[in-house]
């Protein structure tokens, strides 16, 4: 239907499946793997509610890459994405779901008011997830 694709790869050999998001504003997707479920195909649940943030005001150059690797050190990153709008730009805001809710309250005390690329980020527990 006219739509553009966007394919990337995970660099992370100890992942299974598709990590992050890509061409789409508020792109769903479907649950991530568990890490250490029991192969591929096991799934947690169908919802991130409590383990879906959100993070704003970030720099426009921003890239899932980067956004994944700044939050990393709060908990297991399963996935990372930055919203973008119609002509396929970024809207300076993105979204990390992790593994635990713990990891997701974690992030969200320890990493709001940090700076990111020159600008300070401010990150909320999403209410849509």
């Amino acid at each position: 239907d006219g739509r553009p694709i966007f394919v990337r790869e995970d660099r992370e050999s100890r992942r299974v499946g598709a990590v992050g998001g890509g061409g789409r504003p508020m792109s769903g997707g479907g649950p991530a793997p568990v890490p250490g479920a029991g192969g591929v195909g096991h799934f947690r649940g169908g919802s991130d509610r409590g383990r879906k943030i959100i993070v704003w005001n970030l720099p426009f150059s921003t890239r899932w890459q980067m956004l994944k690797d700044h939050f990393r050190e709060c908990g297991n990153v399963i996935r990372a994405d930055i919203l973008i709008n119609q002509e396929g730009k970024s809207r300076g805001m993105g979204t990390v779901v992790f593994e635990t809710e713990e990891d997701a309250q974690r992030a969200i005390a320890d990493m709001s008011g940090t700076e990111l690329d020159g600008r300070i980020i401010d990150c909320r527990l999403d209410r849509y997830a």
